[in-house]
């Protein structure tokens, strides 16, 4: 970071290099806050963070989170990402810029409804078959629609925050139930997307239209608890077992700067239905690394989902359900074909019947003490890659917080 000029009007380079995955095609948005300072919207440019109240003066951008931005709209977006560009690749007020490792990161948006879809043909096949040995593993709606479930959105917390092990109804040998922390704790490593511009109830957002209300991606890990999950989910879906915690990453990396990393979907076959039919390539090219306590276990190919974002959010709203500014609605666990590319650690270990090796010892489901991160990355401009941060949590014994 060099330097230029003194007094009020100082202003600064940034120097940032060629192969970083957060230079100026990439520009997240986060809310951080400075040493002694209070929270704010920023964008991340390399190992650093521009405070976008002070470099555009603007005052949209001094809030908490992303909402009342998001809701201005397309327009005002690409605006504001050519304005920022410009900037950092000149010269910026020097007091509108922070080393990221000086910052606290925090939620970056404030978020109304979060739904969960199940959008990967080969996690849903992989769970039919562990679940359902005997018959066909995809249920017949299975490739007609986008499943999907309501979460709870006041669990969602930013990477960083650690996650207390869960505590539930469990299945006994006996078929009693008995009460309890999870013994089955897992990770579903996801994307999420996030709404820009809400609707209106009553009134569906049309395929065509996806592109004018959703406004970026963000990492998520959906953690689940798979023995209070297989007691209770049928025969309404998940509750408990999923509704505890799902961490979300700091950094919302708009759509925009994925250009690059837009790809067909796989064929769907039957064809969906009109109102889930659109000609715009809606894959995205994003790979994913999944750690376990230091350790790669897995890289799951976002690039096979049989389900798009604009197939999820049209049929979210089909029914005529409002969205609003900051909904995250998350793709379900992320899986290929290969025991490598699974998404969860129910998959890695078939169900508990092939342990997995971390640390030399043979693992199947989350210890307490047990830390994930899951990071990716996609294709950007001039064959460099655009990073989509990370979403990182720890487990805690049951009840440790009080």
């Amino acid at each position: 970071m060099d330097v230029v000029g003194s007094g009020p009007a100082v202003r600064t380079r940034l120097e940032v290099p060629e192969d970083s995955l957060f230079g100026a095609d990439n520009l997240p948005y986060g809310v951080f806050a400075p040493r002694g300072g209070a929270h704010r919207v920023g964008v991340r440019f390399g190992e650093f963070v521009v405070d976008l109240a002070v470099a555009l003066e603007d005052s949209v951008f001094a809030a908490a989170d992303l909402n009342a931005f998001l809701a201005q709209g397309p327009t005002r977006w690409r605006a504001v990402r050519e304005r920022v560009r410009e900037l950092v690749s000149a010269e910026i007020p020097a007091d509108a810029v922070h080393p990221l490792a000086d910052v606290t990161l925090a939620l970056p948006i404030r978020i109304g409804d979060y739904v969960d879809f199940y959008a990967s043909i080969d996690h849903a096949t992989n769970l039919g078959r562990l679940f359902r040995p005997d018959a066909e593993p995809l249920l017949p709606n299975w490739r007609h629609l986008p499943v999907g479930y309501h979460g709870r959105a006041g669990t969602v917390v930013v990477s960083g925050t650690e996650v207390v092990r869960p505590r539930g109804q469990r299945r006994t040998d006996s078929g009693v139930p008995d009460f309890g922390p999870s013994r089955r704790l897992d990770i579903e490593a996801e994307l999420g997307f996030v709404v820009g511009v809400g609707s209106s109830l009553g009134t569906p957002i049309d395929i065509a239209d996806v592109e004018d209300h959703l406004f970026g991606v963000a990492l998520v890990n959906d953690w689940s608890a798979r023995d209070i999950q297989a007691w209770e989910y049928q025969p309404l879906g998940p509750f408990l077992g999923k509704s505890f915690a799902t961490s979300l990453s700091a950094w919302v990396t708009p759509l925009a700067a994925l250009d690059s990393a837009r790809i067909p979907l796989p064929e769907q076959s039957p064809p969906p239905l009109p109102y889930l039919t659109v000609d715009e390539p809606w894959g995205l090219d994003i790979e994913l690394t999944v750690s376990w306590n230091g350790e790669v276990v897995s890289r799951p190919p976002y690039g096979r989902m049989y389900w798009s974002p604009a197939q999820m959010l049209a049929h979210l709203t089909a029914n005529g359900a409002a969205a609003r500014s900051a909904d995250l609605f998350a793709s379900g666990t992320i899986s290929g074909p290969e025991p490598g590319q699974r998404g969860s650690f129910i998959e890695l270990s078939w169900g508990g019947a092939e342990p997995v090796v971390v640390g030399g010892e043979g693992r199947t489901f989350l210890e307490d003490g047990d830390e994930v991160v899951i990071t990716a990355s996609a294709p950007g401009v001039g064959g460099r890659r655009v990073g989509l941060g990370e979403v990182r949590g720890r487990v805690l014994p049951a009840g440790s917080r009080g």
